[in-house]
């Protein structure tokens, strides 16, 4: 089984990246996917995280996730506020939204990284709510490239499940440029 846990601030589209990630999954072909998010204070820009399994046999497990094999992390300013690394199994895979290339993060630890500017694939692609930019589909980008758990072929398919007409062919275009964009360190 793979375990994601999505690490963002409310009104960032969390949630819903999680729920796209697995459908993806079960396009793709997996037996086994789930989807849910945790929250605390239900407001706009507070940190909240939820949570994808996907596993090739049937999922029994309905607890939330607690330490993960990829984090994706949406805002990085989270790192000072929630226990992002905690959150993370040894050998794990941390994607961030940063402008910084993965060679540049200065984050210690026994797992890969992979980052992206999202923020700027988003604002390029006008991927905004209320003038901020929604980083989750090219976060979606970042998961597939680093990971391979995922084909670029079925983010797409969950995209258009999600999004229809022009919401869904502009986001495609933000997740292939993501996808190319993104920036690996092996751990």
């Amino acid at each position: 089984m793979h375990e994601v846990i999505w690490h963002g601030r409310g009104g960032q589209g969390v949630v819903i990246a999680a729920q796209i990630l697995a459908e993806s999954a079960y396009l793709q072909g997996f037996k086994g996917v789930t989807s849910a998010p945790t929250f605390g204070p239900e407001r706009r820009g507070a940190p909240l995280t939820a949570s994808t399994r996907i596993s090739d046999a049937p999922i029994r497990t309905f607890s939330q996730i607690e330490r993960a094999d990829i984090a994706v992390v949406l805002d990085p300013s989270l790192f000072g506020i929630v226990d992002i690394l905690g959150s993370l199994k040894p050998g794990g895979l941390l994607l961030i939204n940063t402008p910084q290339k993965a060679d540049e993060v200065e984050i210690q630890g026994c797992f890969s990284i992979a980052t992206l500017d999202a923020a700027a694939v988003a604002i390029r692609f006008h991927l905004l709510k209320e003038g901020a930019p929604m980083v989750n589909t090219p976060m979606l980008g970042v998961l597939s490239k680093a990971s391979g758990l995922v084909s670029l072929d079925h983010l797409e398919k969950g995209l258009k499940w999600k999004l229809s007409g022009g919401a869904a062919a502009t986001n495609i275009a933000a997740l292939r440029a993501a996808y190319e964009e993104t920036s690996i360190r092996k751990g």
